[in-house]
């Protein structure tokens, strides 16, 4: 990697926290699938209190009397010169949605925006096999990899308010779904009642970096 490229960029979020940014214009699997890597091989380092992976990007929760930054520093960038591709913890999840409706609000005006049918567009959508490339945001929330490029398209302006647990979702270039009934400027194509987090499971988020999602039609509702 060349200095030329921008990356890897350290920087520093509070007293306890360092961001590891290897993001470029485009999303990389490649980059993400060695996030993951690193995120992996630096929970054994002392003072390492937390590790958690973003889209091409990492954040390290440390304990600053046990660990220097510098040397944090240091690890995250020979780590980096390590890390490979390639997760064998995936897992294959199938995850049925009726699509439209009043749970997908928004797939006619995706749909049209588009220029397709709302068919068209539901088989776009559940055509790809997605990558869970990061959780967070909200708890249980995925923040999948894949969707087509043709589906791409810009958040909305204005949240809107109460979007539904289970909302299956796009945003820019990325899919997801929702895990609670929360605020989300993302648009809304169909619903699950895939639960993605759940408080009383000994895992309380059901899916992690590195899944696999298809997603299965299972009604067209107009």
């Amino acid at each position: 990697m060349s200095e030329s490229d921008g990356y890897p960029r350290v920087s520093a979020e509070g007293a306890g926290s360092l961001l590891f940014d290897v993001a470029g214009a485009v999303f990389d699997q490649s980059r993400q699938e060695r996030i993951w890597t690193l995120a992996e091989a630096l929970k054994g380092l002392a003072g390492v209190l937390e590790t958690a992976p973003g889209m091409n990007n990492l954040m390290v929760v440390f304990d600053p009397l046990r660990l220097d930054p510098d040397v944090l520093q240091a690890k995250l960038l020979a780590g980096w010169e390590k890390a490979e591709a390639g997760h064998s913890r995936a897992r294959l999840v199938e995850i049925s949605v009726v699509y439209g409706g009043p749970g997908g609000a928004d797939l006619a005006e995706v749909a049209e925006a588009k220029g397709m049918t709302p068919r068209a567009l539901v088989e776009l959508h559940a055509a790809p096999v997605y990558s869970v490339a990061a959780v967070g945001a909200m708890p249980g929330f995925v923040y999948l990899s894949g969707l087509d490029p043709k589906l791409a398209i810009s958040r909305r302006a204005v949240p809107c308010m109460g979007v539904p647990e289970g909302s299956v979702i796009i945003g820019g270039a990325q899919a997801g779904i929702m895990p609670l009934t929360a605020p989300s400027g993302w648009h809304i194509l169909g619903h699950t009642d895939f639960h993605l987090f759940d408080p009383s499971r000994s895992q309380p988020a059901a899916l992690r970096p590195g899944d696999k999602i298809r997603f299965v039609p299972k009604e067209i509702l107009a």
